[in-house]
């Protein structure tokens, strides 16, 4: 997968989870060994992205992480708070 999918399917996935999809944006950093993914969804679905205990935030990563590049970069993912 290219980054660009991987991108694709972390919107996919976290979209139909909050109450305003339109507000949720990836963005890629990255450096030598990571390819880092920044979630960024409405403060009042912060709580929705990361479900009781992290338990939906561990399910996204779990999905995020098994997949593989096209490059030998590991994922991860950060949900940012503002």
């Amino acid at each position: 997968m290219t980054q660009a999918d991987v991108k694709q399917l972390l919107q996919t996935i976290v979209e139909p989870l909050v109450t305003a999809p339109e507000q949720v944006k990836v963005t890629i950093d990255q450096d030598e060994f990571y390819l880092k993914l920044n979630l960024f969804v409405a403060p009042e679905d912060i709580g929705r992205v990361i479900g009781k205990h992290g338990r939906v935030a561990s399910a996204i990563r779990t999905i995020i992480y098994s997949v593989r590049l096209d490059e030998p970069k590991e994922i991860r993912l950060n949900i940012v708070d503002d």
